[in-house]
């Protein structure tokens, strides 16, 4: 089982260097953390007691990696969340946001479990998740893991700025619903066509 700063690790290296790409609304980024994060959270790394695009260039993989278990999964409490969505939920945690604990409280919900979809891993949230985890022993992480997919989709349909993350140049699977897959069964992986069958409609 690994850990879960193996998990940040992994994280980071997903999510690879600077960027700082026009569609996409959370803004500049470096490791996957966004500017918007770092002023938040204060990190100054140059000093000079602003925090400005010198300090996310400045943001290690390291530093980067112990931000994401610090703020993207022990605070939101994902380590009380079943151990086997965990890796996938502050997967998406990172790259989504509080959708990522809201899609697993919809999900689970509809499985008979209800909770609130607030986006907070509240008591409530835990009991309905523990329960859906033990009614379906080994499947809750595919489940998951395809209505994260789905939601990339989804997101893409209504964004088109963001279609080139979910479906590349040359029509293959992107970045967001590669990452999805990554926490799927090989079995629920979908087919090129019918990737190609999903997306047909994008301009």
């Amino acid at each position: 089982m690994q850990t879960v700063e193996q998990i940040a690790a992994q994280i980071v290296a997903r999510e690879g260097g600077y960027v700082d790409d026009p569609d996409d609304p959370g803004g500049a980024t470096k490791h996957g953390v966004t500017l918007g994060t770092l002023r938040r959270l204060g990190v100054d790394l140059n000093g000079d007691g602003a925090v400005g695009r010198d300090d996310l260039r400045l943001l290690t993989g390291d530093r980067a990696a112990s931000i994401y278990v610090q703020h993207y999964f022990r605070a939101p409490r994902l380590d009380h969340l079943p151990q086997a969505v965990q890796a996938s939920v502050f997967d998406m945690q990172v790259n989504a946001g509080g959708n990522a604990v809201k899609l697993l409280q919809r999900l689970v919900t509809r499985m008979g479990f209800a909770c609130a979809d607030d986006g907070i891993v509240g008591p409530r949230t835990v009991a309905a998740a523990r329960a859906a985890a033990l009614a379906a022993p080994g499947h809750l992480a595919d489940a998951y893991g395809i209505a994260r997919r789905n939601y990339y989709y989804a997101l893409a349909d209504a964004r088109p700025a963001s279609r080139k993350y979910a479906r590349r140049q040359d029509g293959g699977k992107g970045g967001w619903i590669t990452r999805a897959e990554e926490f799927i069964a090989p079995r629920y992986h979908l087919t090129s066509a019918e990737h190609r069958e999903r997306t047909a409609a994008w301009a």
